[in-house]
């Protein structure tokens, strides 16, 4: 048995037992607690998911890390994808202990630096929102690269693609639906999700830009035709163009673009798709010159370039260090914004050392990607480009936005090592065959240094 093995096997003993010791306490302390039976449930079933596989609870937990529904959790408001992600987190560590490739270690080591230059703003401006976004930031970045590694490499890369494919559907056609109803009582604005609960169109934009994303490239091992991921693509992308999200469209624009132009592909893609993209960038075109020439002060384009010119004079409160995560929670700034560009609210919360950090995470986990098999990295790589030209206009911490495309990266990395394992194992039994077939192909002992003089 490896070390990774053993190492894996000691921790799912620590997680049984720690598991028993909470059942232990929760039966002895609330035992007249009406709520206790589906607690207790619901901790034998976590249980027993995480001992027969630990990439089963991050698999169940798929569909709810697209949600941005807010929930409040001891106090805490987060995104029921935030809390969910959390729990995926836990048993997805014990795949991760248990040994990660070379392209995985480099993510979590990229991730990890940007964590550290965040520090420095940490102790530079102590306030409790400030702490709590850069946990919020790490496990949005190193935990969705862990939870979709732990997928791809127990096996459930492939499933976990269509589940997230599916889900994002569902979430189509529920925009689609919306959609008819408001377009049958005249209004022709943007339609943003409103059941079963409140999605912002950028935010929802955005889900329907990673997935189309993934719909296109379809990688072999998401198992699904040609024809499938054909409906599915033109269905999300029909969704898109309802919610006006310029910034995802943009974004899934400049990816496919990318993806049919270039040739390291492993399948040729017709460029007639090409011609179908402009219409859409001529709309946005269009919207933004509406806005433009309506001279209203107040609609997104002018209260970007508003946004952009105080996040400057914020900046230059603190250029090195930034003045802190989240810093629109507190009341330092006469303003209270959220940057809409990744740069610029990287810039003004960390500072230089943070934007460095930040540019090296990016940059770095793109060349990863990159450099892996055209199976596995190009829909790592292109997802990757999604968000970062989306952020380019628009909010980048945020709940589903920053873990989906991390996941979707983990989940190649994991699924491209496990490939790379299967075939190094049927490599060495081919070896060990033909070894047994010919003995002359053994390896001859080395000749000792007396031997050789």
């Amino acid at each position: 048995m490896t070390t990774g093995r053993l190492r894996e096997l000691a921790l799912r003993v620590a997680v049984v037992v720690g598991l028993l010791a909470v059942l232990l306490y929760v039966g002895r302390g609330l035992a007249g607690d009406p709520e206790l039976p589906l607690l207790v449930a619901g901790l034998i079933l976590f249980l027993g998911l995480v001992v027969a596989d630990p990439a089963l609870v991050p698999l169940v937990a798929l569909p709810f890390l697209l949600v941005t529904a807010r929930l409040s959790v001891a106090g805490v408001d987060l995104a029921v994808s935030d809390a969910m992600l959390a729990v995926a987190l836990a048993p997805s560590l014990l795949v991760l202990l248990a040994g990660a490739s070379r392209p995985m270690r480099q993510v979590m080591w990229l991730g990890a630096l940007y964590q550290f230059a965040t520090v420095f703003t940490l102790v530079r401006n102590p306030y409790q929102a400030n702490l709590v976004e850069w946990f919020h930031a790490g496990v949005l970045v190193l935990g969705a690269v862990a939870v979709g590694w732990a997928l791809g490499r127990r096996g459930h890369g492939g499933r976990s693609l269509r589940i997230l494919a599916l889900s994002t559907l569902a979430l189509a056609l529920i925009t689609l639906a919306q959609a008819v109803f408001q377009y049958d009582a005249g209004n022709f604005g943007p339609v943003e999700m409103s059941w079963p609960y409140q999605v912002q169109k950028n935010a929802i934009g955005t889900i329907f830009a990673l997935t189309g994303v993934v719909l296109y490239v379809r990688p072999a091992w998401m198992g699904w035709s040609r024809a499938w991921s054909l409906a599915g693509f033109w269905t999300v992308v029909a969704a898109l163009l309802t919610t006006q999200s310029r910034q995802a469209i943009i974004a899934l624009a400049v990816a496919v673009s990318l993806l049919v132009m270039r040739r390291t592909t492993t399948r040729r893609r017709s460029k007639g798709i090409l011609l179908a993209l402009i219409p859409a960038l001529v709309g946005v075109s269009v919207m933004v010159q509406d806005q433009i020439q309506s001279g209203n002060e107040f609609n997104s384009f002018f209260q970007r370039l508003t946004w952009f010119e105080d996040s400057m004079d914020i900046w230059g409160t603190d250029p090195w260090f930034g003045v802190g995560l989240r810093w629109w929670y507190t009341d330092r700034f006469p303003q209270a914004f959220q940057p809409p560009n990744s740069l610029m609210d990287t810039m003004t919360s960390a500072g230089i050392i943070g934007l460095v950090a930040f540019i090296a995470l990016l940059v770095g986990t793109w060349l990863v990607a990159r450099r892996l098999d055209p199976a596995y990295g190009v829909l790592a790589e292109l997802v990757l480009v999604t968000r970062i030209v989306q952020s380019q206009f628009d909010l980048f911490w945020v709940a589903v936005q920053v873990s989906l495309p991390f996941l979707i990266l983990g989940l190649c990395l994991g699924a491209a090592a496990r490939h790379e394992a299967a075939q190094e194992e049927k490599a060495k039994v081919r070896t060990q065959v033909e070894q047994a077939r010919h003995p002359a192909l053994r390896a001859r002992p080395a000749r000792t240094a007396g031997a050789a003089g």
